[in-house]
């Protein structure tokens, strides 16, 4: 009986464990909704969550994982306990267009 007691144990770490992992997946933080970032990011609930998706409409894309630290309520150590959980990638709005350059006067012709 104490076999299977330890063997129960055992599985039940398991499926713990194989279940944190699971919460420990990436997140591309210009991308992300604010229930993704939530699950993603340790330290991070749904008001932090609503934040950064906020703080992302309002200034762009995020070009660095410490740019996280810019939003209100996220410091510098949280940015380092998700370092690995934050992924970068193209931001959900198109990139800004250059203006047309404007064509080059004609010489005017002298008499």
């Amino acid at each position: 009986m104490k076999i299977f007691a330890t063997v129960l144990k055992s599985a039940a770490l398991s499926l713990l464990l194989a279940g944190s992992a699971f919460a420990a997946d990436k997140v591309n933080i210009n991308t992300a909704s604010v229930a993704a970032i939530d699950e993603a990011l340790l330290n991070v609930g749904p008001a932090k969550a609503a934040a950064i998706v906020e703080y992302r409409k309002a200034h762009g894309p995020f070009k660095s994982a410490e740019e996280l630290a810019m939003v209100k309520g996220i410091g510098l150590k949280t940015v380092e306990k998700n370092r690995g959980r934050i992924e970068l990638g193209r931001g959900t709005a198109p990139a800004a267009k250059k203006p047309a350059a404007a064509a080059a006067p004609k010489p005017v012709a002298r008499r």
